[in-house]
């Protein structure tokens, strides 16, 4: 019978587990590279206009959300193509609904920018 790791030790690999999986999004996915892209123009917009704390903190939050959301859809495209190489009108509608998910937050992040940047043009 093996030794069980400590939690600590287990809480360590689940973070190396973790960056593994950022630095692929990052290095292969076109669409979390443009989010980050799109993340660094509002975080520089965010000092350039002085947004005031809450802005700050719903700004990271939809960041987030969408990075996180993009990241699960990626996940769910990798599954589908994984359990069902060639085209499937099912695999098909799984993606277009992650992507729906996507689009969603999207939409939303489009809106707060909105909210918080007009007011300061």
């Amino acid at each position: 019978m093996s030794k069980k790791e400590s939690f600590a030790v287990n809480r360590l690999k689940s973070v190396g587990y973790a960056f593994k999986g950022l630095m692929v999004l990052v290095k292969t996915e076109k669409s979390i590279q443009l989010q980050l892209i799109i993340a660094a123009i509002v975080t520089a917009a965010g000092f350039y206009y002085n947004i005031s704390s809450t802005e700050w903190m719903i700004q990271l939050i939809m960041i987030a959300v969408v990075m996180s959301i993009e990241g699960v859809n990626t996940a769910i495209e990798y599954i589908a193509d994984f359990i069902h190489p060639e085209h499937h009108p099912k695999i098909g509608l799984i993606k277009d609904i992650g992507a729906g998910a996507v689009f969603i937050a999207s939409i939303i992040a489009i809106i707060v920018a909105c909210i918080i940047y007009i007011p300061k043009l």
